[in-house]
């Protein structure tokens, strides 16, 4: 689908133009290398009245440190739950501080400790090495619980686009090992299924994230698999699960005009059909990432609004 200016949300239309342009940027090999070159330069940026801090947690499963960012209240004085936030960018680019305005919103929110891994992307480590940092942040967190003054008992996952991806993977791997206890998940317009193989991310042509885009973050990520023509493990690829007994509560909104939309509206069908508690929005004649594009647009507000209330609804539900 051939998604022309006009189609969008009008508050979107101007962002058509410069998006379309900037494609190339999210698409090879060398438009991702300039992003993360440029993404660096985000890394000393600070959240306000909340302590910042950078630690670096070792790997359980590689020699590496993960660069990993935790904010929490100024004088904190109890234990709180803990966010695992897991950035997006296509498991190919990105870092925490790309984050910090929703971030910010949700410690705002409500009382929380947030810890956001600078996890390996896709072009120097593909799979399993993103989805092995946050895994291994997570379990670091638990171990850590009484010097990070966290209830080890009350993790919640978050994350955008390919976070929220990485955000149902480790969902689905808590579920299967019962290694910590996740009181709800926010995998907002997740990037779950490899194959491609509906509607929306077999021919999605629009600004920001489309097939093309799609296409190439999926071969990188998942090359060594791809290469050595072994099965996809549900932990790369969450749309592939079929089992969604024992899922924790679940938040989302997903658009019309992105490669996800497909994926997660099924993603959403199989958890409610396993009684799991959820909380949805679809988003008509945008885009994906809009919220991000275009904060103060009205349709930008409304998501972000969706998301913190939701969020609090569900904390205020499930965090007890």
């Amino acid at each position: 689908m051939k998604v022309t200016k006009d189609m969008l949300h009008p508050d979107l239309q101007k962002y058509y133009t410069p998006f379309t342009l900037a494609a190339p940027l999210i698409s090879t090999e060398i438009g991702i290398k300039i992003n993360n070159f440029l993404f660096q330069f985000l890394e000393s940026k600070k959240i306000k009245g909340f302590k910042n801090e950078v630690v670096e947690v070792p790997s359980k499963s590689s020699e590496t440190l993960i660069r990993t960012r935790i904010f929490s209240p100024e004088n904190q004085a109890e234990n709180l739950p803990c966010v695992l936030f897991n950035h997006g960018g296509g498991y190919l680019m990105g870092n925490p501080e790309q984050f910090l305005s929703i971030i910010e919103k949700l410690l705002q929110a409500r009382p929380c400790v947030l810890i956001a891994p600078d996890y390996r992307l896709s072009l120097e480590a593909p799979y399993p090495a993103s989805f092995n940092d946050c895994y291994d942040t997570l379990l670091w967190a638990k171990e850590n619980a009484e010097k990070l003054q966290i209830n080890p008992n009350l993790f919640i996952i978050a994350g955008h686009s390919a976070g929220g991806g990485l955000t149902a993977a480790i969902t689905n791997k808590v579920r299967d090992t019962q290694d910590v206890k996740i009181a709800f998940q926010m995998p907002i317009y997740p990037m779950l299924d490899d194959r491609q193989d509906t509607d929306s991310s077999r021919d999605m042509d629009v600004p920001v994230w489309n097939t093309k885009s799609n296409n190439f973050a999926w071969k990188t990520y998942l090359r060594e698999i791809y290469e050595k023509k072994m099965d996809v493990p549900v932990y790369a690829a969450p749309g592939r699960n079929t089992d969604f007994t024992g899922f924790p509560p679940t938040i989302t909104f997903i658009g019309e005009y992105e490669p996800f939309r497909d994926e997660t509206l099924s993603y959403i069908e199989n958890l409610r059909s396993a009684g799991i508690p959820v909380k949805f929005k679809f988003y008509e004649k945008v885009f994906h990432g809009f919220d991000m594009v275009a904060p103060t647009s009205s349709v930008g507000m409304d998501a972000i609004q969706f998301t913190i209330d939701s969020f609090c609804e569900f904390y205020d539900k499930y965090c007890k």
